[in-house]
């Protein structure tokens, strides 16, 4: 073989380690991206039904116009996304939630007196 020939044989073997790198790079931040949008998804939903239990009589099971009393519903403190915590108060629910994926990646809302989900704080990949 010639010189040129191992030159070129050598090039395409970095050009191809190098799409690999960064196939691998790409496929990791989609991972972690849709790891954080299942685990928002998941909020929304807990959102909605500490907001239903808030508006929910007593007579009922609720909270007659206060948080205070809600709780996560046995079923929905953990799956595949992450695991779930809720500080409550008699205005705003606090979530944090822990990635099943990567434990130092969290998402922190809080449900304000209207119902809505908001002041999201990320740690670890997430931000």
């Amino acid at each position: 073989m010639g010189q040129q020939q191992l030159l070129l044989i050598i090039l395409g073997v970095i050009i191809v380690g190098i799409a690999i790198a960064v196939g691998l790079s790409l496929f990791s931040a989609n991972a972690i991206q849709g790891n954080k949008d299942a685990i928002i998804g998941d909020l929304q939903n807990l959102s909605s039904q500490a907001y239903s239990f808030k508006v929910r009589p007593s007579s009922m099971g609720g909270g007659q116009g206060a948080y205070t009393g809600f709780t996560i519903p046995t079923k929905l403190l953990a799956n595949p996304n992450a695991t779930y915590e809720a500080t409550v108060a008699a205005a705003a629910v606090t979530f944090v939630a822990t990635s099943a994926q990567n434990t130092a990646n969290k998402v922190t809302a809080v449900v304000d007196s209207d119902g809505k989900l908001g002041s999201f704080t990320f740690a670890g990949d997430f931000q």
